[in-house]
């Protein structure tokens, strides 16, 4: 490409992202004030609460206005027919689609026979704040109701992390009017809620279900009920309960117990209540507390589970809602010592990056053997898949902070081997071919170009067990799991490739992370990511030959994987002196960036992907990624030239572009453009800059924003278990300091633009890099100058698809 052809009008660098900026901007909350109600489908998701087993989106406790109610458990989903204009042989013949289990978070309040309702009386304030070293939502209502009723509402809420299957509301009314007030309280377990049908056609959001949940069991008794239903197709069945206690004035009788005139509760098919009336003196508050416990299987009998919900609520009750509440603030005072990332020099960028570790944590805290979805337990989107995104963008996090939760993610996938074992059969391939997206191992993807041929997915999975094994140095993993997966999907790539008349080791027909280009011969990616998959089998093999020989590896086998690793075809252009995207990408006809109106992104939703196919324009970080994931593979002067002819091209139609496009940025030394991204990976979110943060958040690009921290401004890589850093920063963060577990050793590394310096928190000394030299860090600091570095001028952008800029504060 020439600087004429990149060049773009001023026009054209006008960005296309809205101005999102609706919370306050705290180091350690996130608050939305106001009543707009236009904003609710973005808080919804934002003030989800989870703890990777169990999530409840961040609706109103009185249930209305909603967007998008939802109440999910992890796994638990219901099965569809795909729907093929004309199937084939080797197409996947169901999906699964995440389900709202049965919602307790509803807590309905009318004041003298007025339903509390945000859409009438008056809203005199309303605060709403996600507190994340407490883990909890909190909120603050006055309302005058229709009649002139004025009450104060606080309430707060959280999702355990220390008992995986209780979450707890404490909810309280008061009147602010200086008189008494009649109230009804009316808490709520709800079945088969009406959920928002999609009108836009946009694939990213989640397949409608209508009332997926069949009673099973319903039971309430004193002040606890619990609701047990089952899914049609998948026949999952959970079980819900709830129970609570209750401060209130003339709520109970002479014997203290509760009036049942005045508290009642009732059970049916798809509702259970409980109903309080009373009279609130001017002066006090009622309070609530409720209690919320959840159960689900595939094999447990309805009494089974009925059981389980009741355990779980008996635990809670005996724990109490401020024990339980400390022990959250406890677990998170943990989780930020160990893992916070901290920021000086910008308080939105250091609170968007806490708020992105925050929701990592809760998509994988507690998932304990299940996948971890690409929108967490924050909203139905993607229909609650877990794709490529968890091993490449969340499990690094994981690894090096939360290294249980890595793990279990890990042996989630091997769970899976058998499916995946199957699936390659069925496509008449050898080992395990994971799934593009699923819930359970089993392939959900209907589109078999973005779905399927994207085999890539096996090389991730594969590149995450290496990084877990080489930063744990967990034998007994590798040993139980590890050598089976890097081994069958070894297996994989040398049935799948083959050598031509060359000797050159192919892999044809696949797709990269680029959905825009789709089964094409040798994406570099994916062959390099295959190249390193083959290698770390062979090294796992060797190292656990007992294990290996159990699953039938013999040396002739390794033989051939090492001989189609350092015969793997890596395309090149001689004459633009580019790596190929894929095998003559760089010859296929331009898309016409320039005749692309800026109200036409993301490209998937007005062009067909059979134009998008032949064309070179990129949906996401593909190449680029290749040079960070891979970066050993090639040299500065290449990883520089490859950024310059793909940044023009790639138009970020994925919140998993910006971070790694930034981490690249970073490493050849425009510094300006891998601050930019970094905000767009931060902020993409809170500032809803896809537009679709309704349906859920992007769990992936919050894990980008520490992946554009530690391995953007921190340089940090690990090739092979050897860690080295080669760290920049931008002047405007100020200083950036965030810590790594290692084989038990804690790093903190702390940055300025001009120097890094190196401590040990715990552990051994450890060997470590800076900028190519070579260091033992041990109980002493090591403080190191960053080299300048001056690359020229940065590649420009598509036009119309300049990185977000923040708007101005308020």
């Amino acid at each position: 490409m020439t600087d004429t052809e990149t060049r773009t009008s001023a026009d054209e660098n006008e960005q296309t992202f809205p101005d999102g900026r609706i919370f306050d901007i705290d180091p350690w909350t996130v608050t939305w004030r106001g009543d707009d109600l236009d904003e609710m489908d973005r808080t919804e998701s934002v003030f989800a609460l989870a703890n990777g087993h169990v999530g409840l989106r961040g609706t109103f406790e009185e249930g209305e206005p909603v967007v998008q109610p939802g109440s999910y458990l992890n796994g638990f989903y219901e099965e569809h027919e795909l729907p093929y204009a004309e199937g084939g042989y080797g197409y996947p013949e169901s999906g699964q689609t995440v389900v709202n289990v049965t919602d307790g978070k509803v807590i309905r309040l009318l004041v003298e026979d007025e339903p509390l309702d945000l859409r009438y009386g008056k809203v005199i304030d309303h605060v709403r704040t996600l507190d994340l070293r407490s883990g909890t939502l909190r909120r603050h209502v006055i309302w005058v109701s229709p009649t002139g009723r004025a009450v104060r509402i606080t309430s707060e809420r959280f999702v355990s992390f220390t008992e995986r299957s209780i979450a707890a509301i404490r909810y309280a009314v008061e009147p602010v009017d200086g008189r008494n007030v009649k109230v009804v309280i009316q808490s709520d377990l709800l079945a088969n809620e009406p959920v928002a049908k999609p009108e836009d056609g946009d694939p990213r959001r989640a397949a409608a279900l209508d009332a997926p949940l069949v009673a099973d069991f319903a039971a309430a008794e004193g002040m606890r009920a619990v609701l047990v239903h089952h899914t049609r197709q998948s026949e999952i069945r959970v079980a819900v309960g709830m129970d609570h206690e209750l401060v209130a004035p003339h709520v109970t009788d002479r014997n203290g117990d509760h009036d049942p005139e005045r508290c009642s509760i009732e059970a049916q098919d798809d509702l259970a209540r409980l109903t309080i009336s009373t009279t609130i003196p001017e002066g006090q508050k009622l309070e609530l507390t409720k209690y919320l416990g959840y159960g689900w299987s595939a094999r447990r009998s309805v009494p089974a589970l009925r059981a389980q919900a009741d355990a779980a609520l008996a635990l809670a009750k005996d724990t109490g809602f401020d024990e339980l509440l400390a022990s959250q603030r406890h677990f998170l005072d943990s989780f930020w010592e160990a893992c916070d990332v901290e920021i000086t020099g910008d308080a939105e960028l250091q609170q968007a990056t806490r708020f992105a570790l925050f929701q990592v944590l809760q998509a994988g805290a507690r998932g304990e053997t299940r996948a971890i979805p690409a929108k967490g337990l924050t909203g139905p989107g993607y229909d609650g898949h877990a794709f490529w995104d968890t091993e490449s963008f969340v499990l690094p996090f994981l690894t090096y902070n939360v290294p249980l939760a890595a793990e279990q993610a890990l042996r989630w996938r091997h769970s899976t081997l058998d499916k995946a074992r199957q699936r390659a059969h069925e496509l008449g391939q050898a080992g395990a071919m994971f799934p593009w997206r699923s819930i359970n191992g089993d392939e959900c993807s209907s589109y078999w170009p973005a779905g399927t041929a994207a085999v890539h997915i096996g090389a991730d999975i594969a590149r995450a067990v290496a990084q877990y094994v080489n930063a744990t140095g967990d034998d007994e993993f590798e040993a139980e799991c590890g050598v089976e997966l890097l081994a069958e999907t070894a297996r994989m790539w040398a049935a799948m490739g083959h050598h031509d008349s060359d000797g050159r080791f192919r892999i044809d027909g696949v797709t990269g992370p680029d959905e825009y280009s789709a089964v094409a011969d040798n994406n570099t990616f994916t062959n390099l990511m295959a190249q390193r998959n083959l290698e770390d089998a062979v090294s796992s093999c060797r190292r656990n030959p007992e294990v290996a020989s159990a699953l039938g590896v013999s040396d002739d086998e390794l033989q051939t994987w090492e001989k189609c690793a350092s015969s793997m075809t890596v395309p090149f252009n001689e004459v633009l002196q580019v790596h190929e995207q894929s095998e003559a990408f760089t010859k296929l006809a331009p898309w016409n960036l320039h005749g692309t109106p800026a109200e036409h992104y993301p490209l998937l939703m007005h062009y067909p992907y059979y134009d998008l196919y032949r064309k070179q324009v990129v949906k996401q970080a593909d190449l680029v990624l290749a040079l960070y994931m891979r970066g050993d593979a090639f040299t500065a002067d290449e990883k520089k030239r490859n950024l310059h002819y793909y940044e023009p091209l790639t138009v970020r139609d994925s919140s998993l572009s910006a971070c790694c496009q930034g981490i690249v940025a970073a490493e050849v030394g425009y510094m300006d453009l891998a601050f930019d991204y970094f905000v767009e990976t931060a902020l993409t979110d809170l500032h809803d800059l896809h537009r679709n943060v309704s349906n859920g958040l992007h769990v992936a690009a919050m894990a980008g924003t520490w992946l554009s921290c530690v391995a953007g401004f921190g340089g940090m890589r690990d090739y092979d278990g050897n860690i080295t850093f080669a760290p920049r920063m931008h002047p405007a963060l100020g200083t950036l300091t965030f810590r790594l577990t290692v084989r038990g050793s804690t790093i903190r590394v702390s940055m300025t633009e001009f120097e890094a310096t190196y401590d040990l928190l715990a552990g051994k000394p450890i060997d470590l890099a800076h900028h190519g030299e070579q260091f033992t860090l041990d109980g002493d600091t090591v403080i190191k100058s960053i080299p300048e570095l001056d690359p020229g001028p940065a590649p420009a952008q598509p036009p119309h698809r300049p990185p977000y800029r923040r708007p101005s504060p308020r």
